[in-house]
């Protein structure tokens, strides 16, 4: 009876998952995309995927071994961030494109702002978008079957509608495109993985593409909302990079506005832009305003009195 208060430091409660657990689920998840990438793409679209993770855990290691920092490459962060990196690639991109970009998302836009948790923008995307500014070309070849093909979203875009692909073959992911944003239905399964794990919530995926879905119909896009939602990116960037712990929202509340903002640029883009696709600048662009919006979505604190005045 001598200490029945014990006053210590924060956090006071802790959660049986540790970084790597986490990472390993996401990982996980991410499975059933790859299986049908390499199914659908052949052995190329493994040895992307082999070449992006490889190249993300030797820069991390690198980096932190020079900086004399604490090396992390153990938590699966990197794996995950150059497996995400190699899902937005086309299995045709050559090897030493695919390390650049690996080598970029992980020195500049993670280490440099510090390390896991403290970069602003999703670091694959990222690694992404300066593959797109550097490399046009090879970052929009696609091919299906081996054999050169455009992707649903580009064929909507320059209106040659008839040789559009059946929806079957959407959801199943026998289309041209990236490497692991194909195949709803392998995507679908790994967002039940993470549901399941609670790694993630409903909010921000669910959101996010029933916004797309809802403007396809008043934007008038053609074959909608079908094609809108399981073609390009959507489901792969809703569930697995929208949803990233560090560039998303902290409150349920802030990632409805996250989410919803998503929507609206990826169907601005798709609709008005001069790409076919979004959903990669357009979670960019969303992740620069997380800050912003947890300032204005940041619970109360407990016994707060509000202010007058």
């Amino acid at each position: 009876m001598e200490r029945l208060l014990a006053v210590s430091s924060s956090p006071h409660i802790h959660g049986p998952q540790d970084t790597r657990i986490i990472m390993g689920w996401v990982l996980a998840a991410l499975a059933p995309a790859g299986i049908a990438g390499i199914y659908f793409f052949g052995l190329r679209a493994a040895a992307v995927m082999a070449v992006c993770v490889a190249s993300c855990k030797i820069s991390e290691y690198v980096w932190q071994k020079l900086a004399k920092q604490t090396i992390t490459v153990g938590d699966l962060s990197a794996a995950v961030t150059g497996l995400l990196l190699a899902y937005n690639l086309p299995p045709s991109i050559p090897f030493w494109m695919a390390a650049a970009g690996s080598v970029f998302a992980i020195i500049i836009v993670k280490q440099f702002f510090g390390g896991i948790g403290c970069n602003i923008v999703n670091p694959a995307l990222a690694g992404r978008a300066f593959m797109m500014s550097s490399w046009p070309v090879p970052m929009t070849t696609w091919t299906v079957d081996g054999i050169s093909s455009a992707t649903p979203l580009a064929m909507i875009k320059d209106g040659t509608l008839e040789n559009l692909p059946q929806v079957y073959d959407l959801f199943i992911g026998h289309v041209g495109g990236c490497i692991g944003e194909t195949s709803a239905a392998a995507l679908l399964i790994g967002l039940a993985i993470l549901l399941y794990k609670e790694i993630i919530s409903w909010h921000i995926p669910a959101v996010y593409i029933g916004t797309v879905a809802a403007l396809s119909f008043l934007f008038g896009r053609p074959i909608a909302p079908y094609y809108d939602i399981l073609a390009g990116g959507l489901f792969l960037g809703a569930i697995f990079m929208a949803t990233d712990y560090t560039t998303s929202p902290m409150t349920k509340k802030g990632q409805v506005i996250f989410a919803l903002g998503c929507g609206l640029l990826t169907s601005l883009i798709r609709t008005f832009g001069g790409f076919p696709e979004g959903v990669s600048y357009s979670i960019l662009i969303m992740n620069l305003t997380v800050p912003l919006i947890d300032k204005f979505t940041r619970p109360r604190i407990f016994g707060e009195v509000k202010k007058h005045g």
